[in-house]
């Protein structure tokens, strides 16, 4: 014996009613945000693994306090002042730049959260165009001072 639920579940609506309850889903199903818990991330020790150009991975560790970020990179160290506009956005500014594209400001917002990783979206402050995602994923509560591998 054959059991379908098609058999148990087929109701005749008609074509307005359909299109009723499909807005109704839609609205619903679009109105949910995700949660975000922004301030557990505002504050850390971080790692940011992307890939160069040539398919290289690459890892940048930072760390950072509500005011400063420092960043370290193939050796190097680089420090910005961290300017928190909401929870989860902030402004960043190198403190010593080199060259007139480090005096750009660069813009972050978070747009996800887990457990110990954020998603993030980052661009120069008003370059709407050139935005680019990323992920870090948080290794210590607390900022350090030195990052070794």
């Amino acid at each position: 014996m054959k059991i379908t639920l098609s058999r148990y579940f087929k109701i005749k609506l008609p074509l307005y009613m359909k299109k009723y309850y499909l807005t109704l889903c839609f609205l619903f199903f679009s109105c949910y945000q995700q949660e975000r818990n922004c301030l557990q991330f505002q504050t850390g020790t971080f790692e940011f693994e992307s890939t160069s150009s040539s398919g290289k991975s690459l890892k940048t560790y930072f760390t950072r306090t509500k005011d400063i970020e420092v960043d370290y990179f193939n050796n190097t160290i680089d420090s910005s002042y961290v300017t928190w506009v909401s929870d989860c956005e902030c402004i960043l500014k190198k403190i010593n730049p080199k060259n007139l594209s480090e005096e750009k400001s660069i813009q972050m917002k978070i747009l996800s959260t887990s457990l110990n990783e954020y998603t993030f979206e980052y661009s120069y402050v008003g370059d709407i165009v050139n935005k680019k995602r990323g992920r870090a994923k948080k290794i210590n509560n607390k900022p350090l001072d030195k990052i070794t591998d």
